[in-house]
């Protein structure tokens, strides 16, 4: 037993290691650090060299570390802003949602797949991923332009759409019926979760905080660590209620994290909170997910099921620009703008990858179909900084680079210069 304990903490020791190492490496390559960590566990996971494995103690620590994740991903979107978005973001996340996902469904139909497969084929199509976009968008220094403006608007309501399907999807999964009755009670349960959640996040939370707060400036002393574990145990609570209307937990730490964000605390707490969470996720347990996802891969897909990974490759690249592209028509933005959103639009990442995870331990996905989804992931997100780079140096020689207040930016000024 001793024995074994110890093989699987250098198991551990190797995956965070290997995950850092390229995480890094791929960070330094301007792309997402989750990249290399995909890399890592395939390169020297069961897909190719076997050095790494999964486990009992892997297994806990990725459902954590999802768990944590999306709770960081909620807390990184300010619900407000859903309501205050302009015409343009919402025009670009329907269609970019609207489109891609109906190509997904489409292709499960046309290679004989479940209904509830080619919904997961259409809700991975459709997924974004708004820190890929944030990333180049500041590694470009144009966040003061209106592209950027829309384009991370539509990112963002674009993330929420898709966990809102998703519940709905996982509802429908776990009746396994297919009646209107059945239907309608999942799309009922989703959405008085929602209605609930809603409610106790803007009324009941912003009291909880509010005591919380009076308490500790009463007894003269910031107690950080105390609001982490409140802000933990609320996530688990939602995260419980979840589970209840039939939804999976991580839409309960996505919806805490929302709420999370409104929490009125004085800044410091906040901050230590924040940092707190985004560190447990991002430096320990994300990774550990990450790196373990590859696990689940097959290499097979180049060689059994090539044609399937270039069809589900090019639909969705495709389909994800055409539908951004086709929406943003009618609004103020040109026809190039759109097109450019449309390559900002395309990168899935994270909100994907677990997706399809949940879809695999759900039992709904096969390995072979899974390894489809997730290196069609790993493409999208790959071309996002050259093609929205090259787009950008369109735009401007077109003079259609326009700033947040609809002046131009000249052709040969720097990046952010209006």
């Amino acid at each position: 037993m001793v024995e074994a304990a110890g093989i699987d903490l250098l198991n551990l020791l190797l995956v965070l290691t290997l995950a850092w190492i390229f995480g890094l490496a791929v960070e330094r390559a301007g792309y997402p650090a989750l990249m290399g960590e995909l890399l890592a566990g395939i390169v020297f996971g069961p897909a190719v060299l076997g050095v790494l494995h999964g486990g009992e103690a892997i297994d806990v620590l990725s459902e954590l570390g999802v768990f944590l994740l999306m709770i960081y991903v909620g807390m990184e979107v300010d619900i407000h802003d859903l309501f205050e978005l302009g015409p343009q973001s919402l025009m670009v996340a329907f269609g970019g949602f609207v489109v891609p996902f109906g190509l997904g469904y489409l292709v499960g139909a046309v290679i004989g797949a479940t209904i509830e497969q080619s919904l997961f084929i259409g809700i991975a199509m459709a997924a974004t991923s708004l820190a890929t976009k944030s990333r180049i968008l500041v590694d470009l220094d144009i966040l003061d332009t209106r592209i950027a403006g829309v384009l991370l608007g539509g990112a963002l309501l674009s993330d929420v759409g898709v966990m809102v399907v998703f519940a709905g999807v996982m509802g429908f999964v776990e009746t396994g019926d297919v009646t209107i009755v059945d239907l309608g009670l999942v799309a009922g349960k989703a959405l008085l979760f929602f209605a609930a959640a809603l409610v106790v996040g803007e009324r009941f939370l912003p009291y909880l905080w509010g005591q919380l707060q009076t308490w500790m400036e009463y007894h003269e002393f910031v107690d950080k660590t105390s609001a982490f574990t409140i802000a933990l145990v609320i996530a688990l609570v939602f995260a419980f209620f979840a589970a209840l209307a039939d939804l999976h937990m991580i839409i309960g730490g996505f919806v805490a994290g929302l709420f999370l964000r409104q929490s009125e605390l004085e800044p410091d707490i906040y901050e230590h909170m924040y940092s707190v969470i985004y560190d447990l996720a991002m430096g320990f347990f994300a990774p550990i997910f990450f790196v373990s996802v590859a696990f689940e891969l097959t290499l097979d897909v180049f060689t059994r099921h090539l044609d399937l990974l270039v069809l589900v490759m090019v639909v969705a690249f495709v389909g994800k620009i055409a539908g951004s592209w086709l929406f943003a028509l009618p609004t103020k933005l040109s026809s190039r703008e759109g097109l450019v959103i449309g390559f900002g639009m395309n990168g899935r990442g994270t909100v994907e990858i677990v997706i399809v995870t949940v879809a695999l331990s759900a039992g709904v996905i096969g390995q072979e179909l899974f390894s489809v989804l997730v290196f069609m992931a790993i493409f999208t997100t790959t071309l996002v900084p050259p093609t929205v780079k090259w787009g950008v140096d369109w735009l401007r020689q077109a003079n259609e680079l326009v700033s947040t207040d609809g002046v131009a930016i000249d052709a040969d000024s720097e990046f952010g210069d209006t």
